[in-house]
């Protein structure tokens, strides 16, 4: 009787396993190791991640234990529904090293928050940016200011480190945005009021 075929939680790309039984093989016991990839918690609008060899029969029989090539992945069971559909790959910058880690599942900001979204919706917006996109953006000496609402449209402006950031743009279309719709549903487009070609880029600096 064949072994049922186990869908992999987390592709690792040929060229990333390579890399990792290079590492792994300087370990002691390497034959007996596997790559232990576990979600730790949350930094600003993505996951923390951490990646290790551990023992093949420290898994707990939840957890989710699969191949890829020679390399044994173990995620452990409360990790799965993070990961799943994630590819862990090579950088694709050449000269970079480590390892990327490619999720497209995002972490609810409201997880864990008892966070009562009523009132008005200019009321709901500036609330939720208040208690959590604020808080997620502090850490790279940025803010969102709510500027108004005109109708089910909210206009913001990105200030700190995020004015002038190279990557502001996308943070606010690939977070704020999404994070602000995704809760009040009522908001059908966040524009971006932001001058990000005035000054120096703060960001940087």
């Amino acid at each position: 009787m064949e072994a049922p075929v186990v869908t992999p939680v987390l592709a690792v790309t040929d060229r990333a396993v390579q890399t990792i039984l290079g590492l792994r093989a300087a370990e002691d016991g390497a034959e007996g190791l596997g790559l232990w990839i576990e979600v730790t918690g949350v930094r600003g609008s993505d996951y923390a991640y951490d990646l290790s060899f551990e023992p093949l029969e420290n898994a707990e029989p939840t957890d989710s234990v699969y191949a890829q090539g020679e390399l044994t992945v173990i995620i452990p069971a409360g990790s799965v529904d993070a990961l799943s559909g994630a590819t862990l790959d090579m950088p694709e910058t050449e000269g970079q090293s480590g390892l990327v880690l490619r999720n497209p599942n995002k972490p609810d900001p409201l997880a864990g928050l008892d966070l009562d979204l009523t009132g008005d919706l200019a009321e709901q917006v500036t609330l939720l940016v208040e208690k959590v996109i604020n808080p997620s953006l502090d850490a790279h000496g940025g803010f969102v200011e709510v500027l108004g609402v005109e109708g089910t449209r909210v206009f913001v402006k990105m200030g700190g480190g995020c004015q002038g950031c190279a990557v502001s743009a996308m943070t606010l279309r690939d977070g704020i945005d999404r994070t602000i719709r995704e809760h009040i549903p009522e908001v059908t487009e966040v524009v971006d009021a932001t001058d990000h070609d005035a000054g120096e880029n703060p960001f940087y600096t």
